[in-house]
């Protein structure tokens, strides 16, 4: 995730309450008063309670949460489809708070599309017309509209399902249509309102793979709500937890399983499977010797300089950070005893293999298991990032159990 991204929308401050005496409530809110306290003074529910992030222009933020925690009314705030009852809201620096009623219904067709978890297809029409249906209302002519419609269907794997009916088609397929109708739009921003939760589990991760997919074709901002720790975990960017409509914590999913703000969002993630949550290079230290290659290099000083970091094994690295190899104490020993040049390259373990930084975790586990010595991970430039030993990985598999 690429924190130097620009701010896309910002929640600042930001209530929701439903009742007839929301300042009443706000009020007793801003007071300390629980949310039984209110609703017993005023009848009034809170739906959002003083929320404050930032998300990131082309990032896939996920809002999270029990059923009641505000996900769903989070969503809806952000393009006005529910108005809030104190704070700010801002998308590209402009505030939707106190937008206009045309200046928002322009904002909305220009950059904003929603995708809910019902289908909402009109069985009257066919695919094209359905996927056409947000630019028709817009008032979009029709030769355009059918074309932007036609490519949208393609990016979904529709092509050619142009004049099916919609009761022809399965409910991944109808979800798609739905994705298309939405993108059609050229939308800047994606709002998804439990979206896959409707299709089953084949459909769902095939749909989640869909999603990614179209994001990496073309980027866009897509804030989506679940309350599926799985399909949080698989396609965000950054999570944002829910409780009781406050907003208790926001962070890359590696971030949120190792330091969970509190015990609701650790009771999320107890059960997660970590090995698909991290890449090699999250759990990968610096903890082992590096020896830098260059000419006039001394055995007897890095067998000096293993032996007073008790180390069995040392990384040898280029003055550019560029990894090389590993060498052992034993095999150290027996090049300096053969003698000649390049004592390192020759000392190298042959049976070692760094791992890039990228690869999932779970792909890694028998590589690590297996190896009599740590193994090294290096980044895309071949840069030493640091190594894996069996009691990290115990380590980091332990921390979320």
């Amino acid at each position: 995730m690429n924190t130097e991204r620009p701010v896309k929308i910002s929640i600042r401050n930001v209530f929701k309450i439903f009742g007839d005496r929301p300042e009443r409530a706000l009020d007793l809110l801003k007071a300390g008063k629980t949310k039984a306290e209110i609703h017993a003074a005023t009848g009034c529910s809170i739906g959002v309670d003083d929320a404050s992030f930032d998300i990131r222009a082309g990032e896939i933020f996920i809002i999270m949460g029990l059923s009641g925690s505000g996900k769903s009314t989070m969503l809806r705030l952000l393009n006005r489809l529910i108005e809030p009852t104190s704070g700010e809201i801002e998308i590209d620096g402009s505030k939707v708070t106190t937008m206009s009623r045309d200046a928002l219904i322009a904002l909305r067709r220009r950059d904003i599309s929603m995708v809910f978890q019902s289908f909402a297809l009109l069985p009257n029409r066919n695919v094209i017309d359905n996927a056409a249906f947000g630019l028709e209302v817009a008032g979009v002519g029709e030769a355009d509209r059918k074309r932007r419609a036609r490519d949208a269907l393609k990016a979904v794997g529709l092509e050619g399902y142009d004049n099916s009916r919609t009761d022809e088609l399965s409910g991944g397929m109808k979800q798609r249509v739905g994705l298309a109708r939405a993108l059609a739009a050229e939308p800047s921003i994606l709002l998804m309102d439990e979206a896959f939760s409707a299709l089953d589990p084949l459909i769902r991760t095939e749909m989640q793979d869909e999603l990614v997919r179209l994001q990496a074709d073309r980027s866009r901002t897509i804030v989506f709500v679940s309350h599926d720790l799985d399909e949080a975990m698989r396609i965000g960017d950054r999570i944002c937890i829910m409780q009781n409509g406050k907003v208790v914590q926001v962070g890359t999913p590696d971030e949120i399983v190792l330091q969970p703000a509190n015990d609701y969002v650790r009771s999320f993630f107890r059960n997660v499977d970590v090995s698909q949550v991290f890449r090699a290079g999250d759990i990968a230290r610096k903890t082992q010797v590096t020896l830098i290659e260059r000419q006039g290099v001394s055995t007897a000083a890095a067998l000096e300089r293993m032996e007073h970091f008790d180390r069995d094994v040392a990384i040898i690295i280029g003055r550019d950070k560029r990894y090389h190899g590993m060498v052992s104490r034993t095999s150290l020993i027996e090049t300096a005893r053969a003698g000649g040049s390049d004592p390192y390259r020759r000392a190298f373990l042959s049976d070692i293999e760094p791992i890039p930084a990228s690869e999932s975790l779970s792909n890694v586990l028998g590589r690590v298991a297996s190896s009599p010595w740590p193994v090294p991970v290096v980044d895309d430039d071949h840069r030493y990032v640091g190594s894996i030993s069996k009691s990290t990985l115990l380590e980091t598999l332990d921390r979320t159990s």
